[in-house]
């Protein structure tokens, strides 16, 4: 992850009031410990103060509100969708929505594909394997051609559609492309380098 994605998700971890050690955190974000201290001082000089709980059950605590929005779609969201009252022609639209967001697609002969919403795992997956220059190859769901094995290189993460996003070259297409990260249903890290 970037830094600035690394200090994000380490102040939404922080937002709950829990005590987090520092070699939790380091666990949690995949950094070096010393890594962690220099996100605590970089979240200082923005203004978000993290107290430190000395001692060996000590750690780091948030204990000021924080408003940063939130990076992911909620159940309450997904609860607020499933509520609303359309009209009958709307009432389709409305179910293709809320589909996509629990991860259920439809291929081209109508048959339910349900994804796996492993992303997070992912992210950290392709992360390590773009640092080692690392072959991946992916089953992904493409919406004009259903699931296929594709062997990809990876070479940069992204948001795209408040999702996450791998641009990678592509072996089958010969060509980079995107990928989105709650299209892949599967993942493996090959041992040839790119």
């Amino acid at each position: 992850m970037s830094k600035l994605s690394n200090i994000l998700t380490m102040v939404q971890l922080l937002r709950n009031g829990r005590k987090y050690s520092i070699k939790e955190l380091a666990d949690e974000l995949e950094v070096s410990e010393r890594m962690i201290r220099v996100y605590k001082e970089d979240l200082e000089k923005a203004g978000i103060f993290v107290d430190t709980i000395m001692g060996p059950y000590g750690g780091y605590v948030l204990r000021q509100d924080t408003n940063l929005p939130e990076r992911k779609f909620t159940k309450e969201d997904y609860e607020f969708l499933k509520s609303l009252k359309v009209k009958n022609e709307d009432k389709t639209s409305l179910e293709n929505i809320t589909n996509k967001v629990r991860g259920i697609y439809y291929d081209k002969d109508e048959e339910k594909i349900e994804l796996k919403d492993d992303v997070r795992n992912y992210y950290n997956i392709l992360t390590r394997a773009m640092k080692e220059h690392r072959k991946v190859k992916i089953n992904y769901y493409s919406y004009t051609h259903g699931n296929q094995d594709r062997v990809i290189h990876p070479l940069d993460m992204f948001l795209y559609n408040n999702g996450w996003g791998c641009a990678a070259y592509c072996e089958k297409k010969n060509d980079l492309r995107h990928f989105e990260l709650k299209r892949i249903n599967n993942i493996e890290v090959l041992q040839e380098k790119f």
